[in-house]
């Protein structure tokens, strides 16, 4: 048997020479084969300590976890100690149980929301009370604040108003309803029966309102009731045509005379003229309102445009000039015109008038300023527009786009 292979000798490697053969190491006493060497030997070595390393990561995981859930059941048992300690029995106030509102499983109608505040619906007046005109106060405006109609603002307080919404004044004092109709004082002589034809309703209505405190057993004949002069009545529902302040509509070439109730500005018959072209232009500079709108209700047949004074105003149409001068129902120094097709135009407030009775104008022609004269709270032109078979119009209708 060749010497390599006897026991307990070692392999040398081809050329190379071996470890126990050097000098330094023949003093090492070998004890037994090297397990490690003889794995890496074999190729194992890396698997081995692959191996080795994730099982001492297991172990080190394992502790980990083990140490937590320790410090974990000291740290309850230690709660758990403290708040038996800290807790001490408490006293249970007594619930009245019929006392607790029931729930039911169900229910019929509209459920309703839990709310802390509720309104209530105003009710309803049962009193007249006093309002103070303001700076720009407008009977539309009064109304609407009150939930009335403008007629009612106008039929509770003629005396003050005498069916002109113009004759709002500041520091005036208004009678506001509380129901929409007519303020009306009795006077010596009157008939229920004729007061509520009058105003448009039933003497019942009358006699029936509660803030009237009439007394049907006491009042006696309706052609001379019990009801004492000067006595204020509530009518519901009342109401009558406006007579006086509105221009009456028929101010012809042909038909002068029914001008002159008007006053001074009054022209006598015209027989001849122009004639108006059927259309319309604006009679001011400017196209925009500067006061009140077209309002029957409020007797405001008219609009009122916006202008300084002294700025020009222009006849609408050609025609004839049949009032030109001061007029006594609160329109001011006024120009009316006929444009001899069953139309007439009116312009009140003027500072100054520029035609005279008679004189013929064409589209456009300047026939006087803008002002602020009779019962006007400020500079502004107020137009109307009316025609023989269909009364006053709204202007907006026939005027250009603005």
């Amino acid at each position: 048997m060749s010497d390599e292979f006897k026991e307990g000798a070692k392999p040398v490697e081809s050329g190379k020479e071996s470890l126990a053969d050097q000098p330094d190491s023949k003093s090492k006493k070998q004890t037994g084969p090297n397990w490690l060497e003889m794995l890496a030997r074999l190729g194992l070595g890396e698997t081995i300590a692959r191996i080795g390393t994730g099982i001492l990561t297991l172990l080190l995981v394992i502790a980990v976890v083990i140490l937590l859930r320790s410090a974990d059941n000291d740290a309850s048992l230690t709660n758990a100690n403290t708040n038996a300690s800290a807790s001490e029995p408490t006293a249970v106030p007594s619930v009245d149980v019929a006392s607790i509102p029931q729930l039911k499983a169900s229910f019929n109608g509209v459920p309703r929301m839990a709310l802390l505040h509720t309104n209530i619906p105003d009710r309803p007046r049962q009193d007249i009370i006093k309002y103070t005109i303001a700076k720009g106060d407008t009977v539309i405006g009064i109304a609407a604040k009150y939930h009335l109609m403008p007629q009612t603002i106008m039929f509770g307080n003629y005396y003050t108003l005498r069916d002109d919404p113009h004759n709002l004044s500041i520091g005036a004092e208004l009678n506001i309803l509380p129901v929409d109709g007519y303020y009306y004082e009795w006077q010596a002589g009157d008939g229920l029966n004729g007061v509520a034809k009058g105003l448009n309703v039933k003497p019942e209505d009358i006699i029936n309102y509660p803030l009237n405190k009439l007394d049907r057993a006491t009042i006696g004949d309706f052609s001379n009731p019990n009801i004492k002069p000067g006595t204020w009545l509530i009518v519901p529902g009342g109401t009558r045509a406006y007579t006086s302040w509105s221009a009456p509509v028929g101010v012809t070439r042909t038909n002068p005379a029914i001008a002159r109730v008007m006053g001074a500005g009054s022209c006598g018959k015209i027989s001849d003229g122009a004639v108006g072209l059927g259309y319309f232009i604006w009679p001011a500079n400017k196209h925009y309102l500067s006061g009140f709108d077209f309002s029957p209700d409020t007797n405001h047949r008219g609009i009122d445009i916006a202008g300084n004074t002294g700025e020009p105003i222009y006849s609408v149409d050609a025609g004839v000039i049949v009032y030109a001068g001061w007029n006594d129902w609160g329109y001011g120094n006024m120009i009316m015109v006929d444009h001899g097709n069953g139309w007439q135009s009116l312009y009140g407030h003027l500072n100054s008038i520029a035609v005279i009775c008679g004189q013929s104008v064409d589209q456009g022609t300047v026939m006087g300023t803008i002002g602020s004269t009779g019962r006007s709270s400020g500079s502004h032109l107020h137009f109307e527009l009316m025609h023989t078979l269909y009364s006053k119009v709204n202007p907006w209708s026939f005027l250009p786009p603005p």
